[in-house]
């Protein structure tokens, strides 16, 4: 078992610990009752994965002696949303848990945000695990603690942050992972490459077949090295306001295909166009070197991402959305633009994130078409 600590700087009651491993979900109650003790617990996650671990969760935790019962909401992007939240809420009150409770969640990126956000609010806010399922979940979004729900005007504009006091990623569980899952996830693995490790990069590279394959020591590299760089990240700025915006890369576009298709594409495949469109952004602007696009979008189709817009997607509806990014300022879009491989652009005006003019953005979305 692999353990990563991540101090919060700005409050460092906040820290925790990331731990990876092999069969860690059968030592999840004496993991939980260390990091988070709690008279009761409520196990969060979707329709999925409650169907694979949700039971044998509850069971794991219940062995060791807590209290613990299960909520599970449908599965999709298109339940993270505020009714989803007040559901689980109204749940939780209905069967009395008070605020010496805590909230697990369990399940993919979309479980965690929702839990998480659940527990940021309920009775003022409680703590909770992240206990990731999907590889997108574990090197992501489980580290780091954004919590968030989806609203018709974009991704992720409702929430708060709220970190986990631990996050437990069992490597066994992506067994279970569908393909499109998998390659989803590496999406964002190969961000973590692009923004602060060309070494990484390189071997992410080289290692598509066996990690696509699920290479076992190919997986824990990805694993780890992924969590590494994105804790690294988060625990300097919390609340993002310095360099924590580097891990926004692809995200700007990418969130905004996201909405205009009413998330019917997976996060990491939005994300992966996002990259291949901001890399060819940074080059035109003449902040990124030549061929750093090129080697991007190479990377990306190693784990067969999709790299162009999706033919039903309106490049004035990405414009339109994007507008209300939580990134965007007085009207202006901003993006976290690279450099190289491995190195992100900063400027001592904006910092590290750059408003692109909006012609040149268009032209961007027109040349991935």
């Amino acid at each position: 078992m692999v353990r990563i600590h991540v101090p919060i700087r700005e409050q460092r009651d906040a820290s925790y610990d990331i731990v990876v491993g092999h069969g860690l979900l059968a030592e999840l109650g004496q993991l939980v009752r260390t990091a988070c003790p709690a008279a009761r617990y409520a196990v969060i996650t979707d329709s999925n994965v409650g169907r694979l671990y949700g039971e044998a969760v509850v069971a794991r935790l219940r062995d060791a002696a807590l209290t613990a019962d299960l909520f599970i909401f449908p599965a999709g992007e298109q339940h993270k949303t505020r009714e989803t939240w007040a559901e689980l809420s109204d749940r939780m009150l209905a069967h009395h848990l008070g605020r010496d409770a805590a909230v697990i969640a369990l399940g993919g990126g979309v479980a965690g945000d929702v839990a998480g956000f659940v527990a940021a609010s309920y009775l003022r806010g409680v703590p909770y695990v992240q206990v990731p399922t999907s590889l997108l979940a574990m090197i992501d979004s489980s580290i780091g603690g954004k919590t968030a729900v989806d609203v018709p005007a974009g991704k992720n504009l409702i929430g708060a942050f709220h970190q986990p006091r631990l996050v437990v990623a069992d490597l066994d569980v992506l067994a279970s992972l569908p393909p499109a899952q998998l390659m989803a996830g590496m999406a964002e693995a190969v961000k973590h490459g692009v923004i602060a490790d060309a070494a990484y990069f390189d071997f992410l590279e080289r290692s598509a077949a066996a990690v696509l394959a699920r290479d076992r020591a190919a997986l824990e590299r990805t694993v780890t090295r992924s969590i590494e760089i994105k804790a690294a990240v988060v625990a300097a700025d919390e609340r993002e306001t310095g360099r924590r915006a580097i891990l926004n890369f692809g995200h700007t576009v990418g969130h905004a295909i996201e909405t205009t298709t009413d998330f019917a594409m997976l996060h990491g495949e939005a994300i992966a166009i996002g990259m291949h469109c901001e890399a060819r952004l940074a080059e035109a602007l003449g902040i990124a070197s030549a061929g750093t696009a090129t080697r991007v979008r190479s990377a990306l189709g190693r784990y067969g991402l999709p790299l162009a817009l999706p033919a039903r997607v309106r490049i004035d509806d990405v414009m339109r959305v994007m507008q209300v990014d939580k990134k965007a300022r007085d009207g202006a879009v901003r993006f976290a633009l690279v450099n190289s491989v491995g190195e992100m652009h900063v400027s001592g005006a904006q910092g590290w994130r750059l408003a692109a003019p909006a012609e040149s953005v268009r032209r961007a979305l027109q040349a991935i078409q």
